[in-house]
């Protein structure tokens, strides 16, 4: 490290003197001063004759250049703010042997004339040397900084693999499966690549083949990368560590010279992990566009990868991991068999999952008594491991701002629904009439979430404005969910007109707070149609298809008749929502009275206190009446005696 340091020192104090030469070598080589005028003889006896030259006169000979100027001060027609002539420095070049005439002329003038030599410290041929040593100095630094980019190869290393090499034995890299949590089944998907790494001979004594390459295919945050550190950890082999994007600079060519090198770096320290983060962005599906303009840059990238995987064996310990979120849009080679021949799905973690993720994320947290984690974890759903890590981070910070000792329910609950619905705006001042319009537009919603049996539970209510809402109506599935019915669609359209139906009953006016639930509505009925066959009109039919190469949404594939008849059929489902959503409010318009009443006291109520408002408090179940010794002893079977069910 201090070898390293002083390379870095030794590279900045010659680029410093690099510079300052360049800049002295330009100013010596330029002989031509700023502000000074250059005279022809001409110009300088009329400025003599009319007494413009100002003493003394100072008379230059340059013996190196072969060259006599006189230089000094002349006063040109400019006048200062006093009034008087400004001053303009000049020079005159003198020819040798046909000045003798000037000299007399300049005496008879009176003027004095100061003769010194004048010759450079260097000599011109040791200057332009220097200059050109300095510019090639700059050159370098600027390719080895710049291009190079600390991948090794100085100014011509920029085709040099970027990728960061991790010893697995080292500090940096003792990630092990124990810092996973919430992906059981993609920790045990990937352990024998573990035991292939640490014991490659029982492999190849029983004739097995590792995958040459492993695709971890998931949503943001799930723990790819972790999970990839974690394999390179309990194998205590190298990783290389790269992002597709380290691939490609502004020189064409350069993703593919990079992605040879790392391959050869790799195979030298075998066995080996290579890791491809966001491999999407060279491995995308080939246009063929290349056979009419040329191929692409990430294509040449692509197809060296191509090759590079197919020639080292599966024995030679090289593994390959890549991590996506988009694996529809790779190229179909890169998936075929002998090269990413695993895919390894890493969702997002279910209820215990987030459970096991909280409780890695929290060992460093110190936590309340009342604080549960398993309750945290219900309330999650949807989450991924970095959204929960985020959710405790803004937990400790809130109870840091609060002056708590230690983090309490009520801060993880209000961390989780900053996360999810952005941070209450309790200075944002508005009138009390934007404040009744929102108590009612939320009670609507409230309500119906309530009476609603197919609709998610009710989690929280607020007209306390949170993030670039007014008031916000929040409800959380009570467990994960995999699978959505039509039934649960409808409540959810319904809830969405909840909000306007209540503003214009009780307000007799609109307000522009229903645009977000207008969006909603609109999208989950032209999803019902095109996309899940769950219109009675359509059937079972699609109008929307993937693209084949970015996995986008295609322009729709029918003819302007359907399209119409789309249009027709969303606008019924609406409309019927909104009817059947105004006839609930109406016929319960005493308990949305009360719960618009209570938001404007409360401001914010919780969901099972919403609930028992209004529905009353839910009947527990009738217990079992204790039996006599009596009734236990003639229900229970004689000794030897079989009971029917024993019979059968």
């Amino acid at each position: 490290m201090a070898k390293k340091k002083s390379n870095q020192a030794w590279r900045s104090w010659l680029l410093i003197a690099s510079i300052s030469l360049l800049f002295f070598s330009m100013y010596r080589m330029n002989p031509n001063r700023p502000k000074v005028k250059e005279l022809t003889q001409v110009e300088f006896y009329r400025a003599l004759e009319q007494g413009k030259i100002v003493e003394p006169v100072v008379r230059h000979l340059n013996r190196d250049e072969g060259e006599t100027f006189l230089t000094g001060e002349i006063e040109t027609d400019t006048l200062d703010k006093e009034g008087a002539p400004v001053k303009e420095n000049y020079r005159v070049s003198l020819i040798p042997g046909e000045n003798e005439n000037l000299m007399a002329d300049l005496l008879e003038a009176r003027i004095k004339v100061n003769i010194r030599e004048h010759s450079s410290a260097i000599s011109p041929f040791v200057m332009q040397l220097l200059f050109f040593f300095g510019f090639l100095f700059l050159f370098y630094w600027f390719f080895y900084r710049k291009v190079g980019g600390g991948g090794g190869g100085g100014p011509f290393g920029f085709g040099k693999s970027k990728a960061k090499v991790l010893n697995g034995k080292e500090e940096k890299l003792k990630t092990s499966f124990a810092d996973v949590a919430g992906i059981d089944e993609a920790k045990e998907e990937v352990q024998e690549i573990v035991e292939f790494l640490k014991k490659p001979d029982v492999f190849q004594k029983l004739g097995g083949r590792i995958p040459k390459g492993v695709l971890l295919v998931g949503p943001p945050g799930t723990g790819k990368t972790l999970l990839a550190k974690a394999i390179a950890g309990e194998a205590q082999v190298p990783f290389f560590a790269i992002s597709g994007s380290d691939f490609e600079e502004m020189f064409v060519g350069v993703g593919a010279s990079r992605m040879r090198d790392m391959f050869a770096e790799a195979k030298k320290s075998a066995p080996c992990i290579v890791f491809i983060d966001e491999i999407d962005s060279i491995g995308q599906k080939r246009t063929g566009a290349g056979a009419i303009g040329g191929s692409h840059a990430y294509e040449q990238t692509l197809n060296t990868m191509l090759v590079e995987m197919d020639g080292f064996d599966a024995n030679e310990g090289v593994i390959v991991i890549a991590a996506t979120n988009r694996p529809d849009t790779l190229d179909s080679a890169l998936l075929r068999p002998g090269r990413f021949d695993r895919q390894v799905v890493v969702e997002l973690p279910s209820l215990k999952g987030r459970e096991d993720i909280l409780k890695l994320h929290g060992e460093k947290i110190k936590f309340a008594e009342d604080a549960d984690l398993s309750r945290v974890a219900r309330g999650t759903p949807g989450f991924s491991g970095a959204d929960l890590a985020n959710l405790l981070n803004e937990a400790a910070l809130l109870a840091v701002r609060k002056q708590l000792e230690a983090v309490d329910m009520k801060t993880l609950e209000e961390a989780r629904d900053k996360v999810l619905w952005g941070r209450e705006r309790k200075s944002a001042g508005y009138s009390r009439k934007d404040r009744e319009t929102t108590a009612w537009h939320e009670a609507g919603h409230a309500l119906l979430q309530v009476l609603l049996p197919d609709s998610d539970p009710l989690h929280k209510v607020t007209i306390i404005p949170r993030g670039r809402a007014l008031g916000a109506t929040m409800s959380l599935p009570e467990k994960d969910v995999l699978n959505r019915t039509r039934k649960h669609f409808l409540a959810e359209m319904r809830i969405c007109c909840g909000g306007r139906i209540a503003e214009e009953i009780f307000t007799g006016d609109i307000s522009t707070g229903a645009a977000q639930d207008i969006r909603q509505a609109t999208e989950i009925a032209r999803e019902m149609i095109c996309r899940y066959g769950m219109s009675e009109r359509f059937g079972f039919q699609a109008f929307q298809e993937a693209s084949q190469f970015t996995g986008e949404t295609l322009p729709p594939a029918f003819s302007e008749e359907t399209s119409k008849a789309i249009d027709e059929e969303v606008k019924r489902m609406i409309d019927e929502a909104y009817a059947e959503a105004r006839r609930m409010i109406s016929d319960n318009r005493d308990r949305l009275e009360r719960l618009a009443a209570a938001l404007l006291e409360k401001e914010t109520m919780d969901g099972k206190d919403v609930e028992e408002m209004l529905l009353g408090p839910k009947n527990p179940e009738p217990a079992e009446p204790e039996r006599t010794e009596t009734e236990k002893a003639a229900a229970e079977p004689a000794a030897g005696e079989e009971t029917e069910t024993g019979k059968e």
